[in-house]
């Protein structure tokens, strides 16, 4: 879906991503490449460029079921480096095939989305949390808002693109908020002395509105990709 940009955007957030293919241990995997270029800054939940700061490039990157490395942010420095890209950047990873991701655009924010849902759960649960390295996460949320946003927008961000990624897969007959490795980066322009940051980005703020509305749409069209066996009555894991 796209919608017709506000004066407050004239061009998309992020261009479509680059696809990437290489072969690991015989298997043929893809990645995702953005390249944000200047000015731009994310937060984001990532091993590879996590929190907040100005980032050149995002990887969203498929490794092979049962992945074992202990190194990931080294093996996404890797990745990204030949690939050709330089600079600072946020890599993810997942065991879902990156090439059949969803796009939704609204008001200029636009979501991209990688999602695998056969390990999926509620986020409260009882018992500990597991230690040490997981497994790649199945539901990657990358989303882009054509505007400056304070530190605390950013963050308020996040909160609205998970709210929104949970509604989707609820509606979507999934009875869970999500897989115990999800990740999500978002990116926005960086404030600057003639660029407005904006201090909201909730779901009701002009900004997170869009990104909700975004992230929302691009949530149920992956997971019905990634799941048209159908879900299952219950969440597993």
């Amino acid at each position: 879906m796209t919608a017709v940009l506000p004066p407050h955007a004239t061009t998309p957030a992020l261009p479509a991503p680059r696809l990437l293919t290489r072969t690991e241990d015989g298997e043929l995997l893809h990645a995702l490449l953005w390249t944000a270029g200047p000015g731009r800054r994310t937060i984001s939940s990532a091993v590879l460029g996590g929190g907040i700061g100005e980032r050149d490039w995002i990887l969203n990157a498929q490794v092979a079921h049962g992945y074992r490395r202990t190194d990931p942010e080294r093996h996404l420095a890797c990745l990204a480096a030949t690939a050709g890209v330089r600079g600072d950047g946020v890599g993810l990873m997942t065991a879902a095939d990156v090439s059949a991701y969803a796009h939704a655009d609204d008001g200029g924010v636009g979501a991209f989305v990688t999602a695998g849902v056969d390990v999926r759960g509620w986020a409260a649960r009882p018992g500990e949390g597991a230690a040490g390295v997981q497994d790649p996460g199945t539901i990657n949320v990358v989303v882009a808002v054509p505007a400056a946003l304070t530190d605390a927008a950013l963050v308020n961000a996040v909160a609205t693109a998970t709210e929104a990624k949970v509604q989707a897969l609820v509606e979507s007959g999934y009875d869970c908020s999500g897989t115990p490795t999800d990740a999500v980066c978002v990116v926005a322009d960086a404030p600057g002395p003639h660029r407005e940051a904006y201090a909201f980005a909730g779901p009701r703020s002009l900004w997170g509105a869009r990104l909700a509305r975004a992230v929302h749409r691009a949530v149920r069209q992956a997971v019905l990709t990634a799941g048209r066996d159908g879900p299952t009555v219950r969440g597993q894991a």
